[in-house]
C-alpha cells in the first residue's frame, strides 16, 4: 500500500516536472515567435503621436511606408517616450522607430549596439514651459514634469538644472523632476499641480495654449547653430542584418515626406494634424498646429556630433554608461535610399 503510494506520488512529480517543461517551452516558441517575425511580413514601425515625428504620423497615415515596401506594408505601434520605445525594439518587437537622440544614444550603449541611427527626422520643437518661474531658481521646491525617465527631454531637463546648480530631488529646496505622459502633464498643469514641464511639442505648445503656461526655454537655444537631433529613425541590428532592402525602402518614403515638408510646410502640417487628430480623438486648433511648427525644422541628418553630446550629458546624469559611440550613426541606408530614390 506504501508501495503503491510512493509510486503514485513519484508519478504525479513526473507529470508535474513535465508539465512546467512543456510550459516554458511552449513560452520560448511563443517569444521567439512574436520577436522574430517570418522573413518578408510587414516591416514592424514605432513612432509616438508627437508632431515631431511628424513624418511617421504622415507617412503611416497615408500609406506611404506601405506603398514603398510593396505587397510586405508595415504594422505601426505608437509609444510615449522613448525608454519604452527602445525597450521595445531591443526585444525584437520592432524593426525601426523613430525616436528621440538620447533614448537612442542610451539603448546604443546599454545593448552594445543593439540599433543604429540611421537617419534624421525633425531638429527643435522641445521647451520648458512654466507657470510663473522666471528664472532656474524659481523652480527650487517645485514640482517639474518631463515624459519619461531617461527621454530625451528628461536628460535636457536634468542637465539645464545641473548647470544651473540646483539640486534634483523629492525634498525642498531640490527640484521634484516627475516623469510624466504627456497628456497627464497637460492635464495637471491645468490644476496647477506643476510649476513647469519640459516636453516636445505639440505638448509645449498646448500648455501655453491651454493651460496658461509661458515658454522659459526654448531648446534650440542651448544648442550651437540652434539644431539638434530632437527626432532621429533607428533600426534593430537584427533588421539591418535580414531586412535591409525593407529599411531602405523605407527611408526612401522618409526622404519623400521630409522633402515634402521642406517645399510646403503649411499643408505638411495640415496632414500631420490630420494624423495626429485619428490618433489623439480630435486634432489640435489651428494656433497650436501653427505654433509647434514655427519651432520645428524637417532633417534627414542624424547629428552624429549633438547625438553624442545627448549621451555624455545621459551619462553623466547617471542615466546611462560610459561607452564607445562611433558605431552608432550608420549612413550606409541613407546613401542607399538617396541612390534609389535618384533613379
Amino acid at each position: 500500500m506504501r508501495r503503491r503510494e510512493q509510486l503514485r506520488r513519484s508519478a504525479s512529480a513526473v507529470v508535474a516536472v513535465a508539465l512546467l517543461v512543456a510550459l516554458a517551452v511552449a513560452l520560448v516558441l511563443l517569444s521567439s515567435c512574436r520577436r522574430a517575425p517570418p522573413p518578408g511580413g510587414p516591416l514592424r514601425v514605432g513612432y509616438f503621436p508627437n508632431v515631431t515625428h511628424a513624418q511617421a504620423l504622415v507617412g503611416d497615415a497615408e500609406g506611404a511606408f506601405a506603398a514603398a515596401l510593396g505587397g510586405r506594408g508595415i504594422t505601426a505601434r505608437t509609444f510615449n517616450a522613448g525608454p519604452s520605445a527602445m525597450e521595445a525594439l531591443l526585444a525584437g518587437e520592432l524593426d525601426l522607430c523613430y525616436v528621440g537622440n538620447a533614448p537612442a544614444a542610451l539603448a546604443y550603449l546599454r545593448s552594445h549596439g543593439g540599433l543604429r541611427v540611421v537617419a534624421g527626422a525633425a531638429s527643435g520643437g522641445a521647451s520648458l514651459v512654466v507657470r510663473e518661474a522666471r528664472g532656474p531658481a524659481d523652480l527650487a521646491g517645485k514640482r517639474v514634469a518631463s515624459p519619461q525617465l531617461g527621454n530625451s527631454q528628461d536628460v535636457s531637463l536634468r542637465w539645464w538644472l545641473r548647470e544651473a546648480g540646483l539640486p534634483i530631488g523629492e525634498k525642498p529646496p531640490a527640484v521634484n523632476v516627475s516623469p510624466i505622459a504627456n497628456a497627464e502633464i497637460l492635464a495637471l498643469f491645468q490644476q496647477g499641480q506643476l510649476a513647469g514641464a519640459w516636453v516636445p511639442e505639440p505638448w509645449a505648445s498646448r500648455l501655453v495654449a491651454q493651460a496658461g503656461g509661458r515658454i522659459l526655454v526654448d531648446e534650440r537655444d542651448l544648442w550651437p547653430e540652434r539644431t539638434f537631433p530632437t527626432t532621429v529613425v533607428v533600426v534593430s541590428e537584427r533588421a539591418l542584418r535580414d531586412r535591409r532592402p525593407d529599411l531602405v525602402s523605407a527611408l526612401r518614403a522618409h526622404l519623400s515626406l521630409t522633402e515634402r515638408w521642406r517645399r510646403d510646410p503649411a499643408g505638411f502640417a495640415r496632414a500631420a494634424n490630420a494624423a495626429f487628430g485619428k490618433l489623439a480623438g480630435h486634432p489640435l486648433p489651428e494656433a497650436v498646429l501653427q505654433a509647434a511648427f514655427s519651432r520645428l525644422e524637417p532633417t534627414d541628418d542624424p547629428m552624429a556630433d549633438k547625438l553624442a553630446t545627448a549621451a555624455r550629458r545621459a551619462a553623466a546624469l547617471k542615466l546611462a554608461p560610459e561607452g564607445d559611440l562611433s558605431g552608432l550613426v550608420d549612413g550606409s541606408l541613407l546613401s542607399e535610399a538617396r541612390a534609389a530614390a535618384a533613379r
